[in-house]
């Protein structure tokens, strides 16, 4: 008896069972994204259900049922304006802004062009423009002189007048005889005097010298001087010619290192 009344309640919850609702999350369709993914297809918000509210009446009487359409939710809209869009993508480039600086920099250039050019128009060179047209009028060239043209001569003076000009040339020209070099300032040595009082050659001995290590001392001491001219200024302020503390001087023709005084006696003799 107990096992028929078991059986009995089993079979009771199977039926039980095979006549409940499927499950939501068990249907067909479900864990498919496929409806949301077509194209034009978009998110419905639904439609808030109608709210019922009951007004109890305290003294006994029927309940009275009346319905509230809720308030819609507000949908944000937002505002495009594709004009002030256009105008700040095109004034605001750096493209646009660059053209606008070269064409005032153009307008400028052209202005001041404008202003320093006289008036007349230009000229293109170019290799097969003509000869330009020169003008010479006899008298009135400011390019060569007119002297040998007897004719705008004769024109504008006589011979005598010319006599007279050479006359007064003549007697405000002076001869200055030369002299004796003034002394230097400063007391040093002069060389363009000393190269004039002397008359001896380039390596000819005038004067005696040891040569003891002459060649050595002689290149190591002229490499510390600039120049001949500033060697021969110390040759002789250090007791040249007659002697040599300097080692600049080892053939003894009184003219240290590289140092020639011809140069100052031809500009004399001439």
């Amino acid at each position: 008896m107990m096992v028929r009344r078991t059986g009995f309640i089993i079979l009771a919850f199977a039926g039980l069972a095979a006549c409940g609702p499927d499950l939501p999350e068990s249907g067909p369709g479900y864990n498919s994204y496929d409806p949301y993914r077509a194209p034009g297809t978009s998110a419905v918000i639904p439609t808030a259900p109608v709210i019922s509210s009951e007004v109890l009446d305290l003294s006994g009487s029927q309940p009275r049922v009346t319905s509230v359409a809720p308030t819609p939710a507000p949908v944000p809209t937002t505002s495009f304006d594709a004009a002030s869009v256009e105008t700040r993508s095109v004034v605001g480039s750096p493209r646009n802004v660059l053209d606008l600086r070269d064409q005032a920099n153009e307008a400028i250039n052209t202005a001041n062009l404008a202003g320093r050019n006289s008036g007349a128009v230009p000229v293109q060179a170019s290799p097969s423009n003509p000869a330009p047209a020169i003008t010479v009028t006899p008298g009135a060239n400011p390019q060569l002189s007119d002297e040998n043209d007897f004719k705008a001569v004769s024109s504008e003076r006589t011979i005598q007048d010319d006599k007279a000009l050479l006359e007064r040339n003549r007697s405000l020209y002076t001869v200055v005889q030369p002299g004796e070099l003034p002394p230097r300032p400063d007391g040093s040595p002069n060389i363009v005097g000393y190269a004039l009082k002397t008359n001896n050659p380039v390596g000819r001995p005038m004067y005696k010298r040891s040569s003891f290590r002459a060649e050595t001392k002689y290149a190591r001491a002229c490499g510390s001087y600039a120049s001949p001219d500033l060697a021969q200024a110390a040759f002789l302020a250090s007791g040249g010619p007659i002697k040599d503390k300097l080692g600049v001087d080892p053939d003894g023709d009184g003219f240290a290192c590289t140092w020639d005084p011809t140069p100052f006696r031809r500009a004399v003799q001439n």
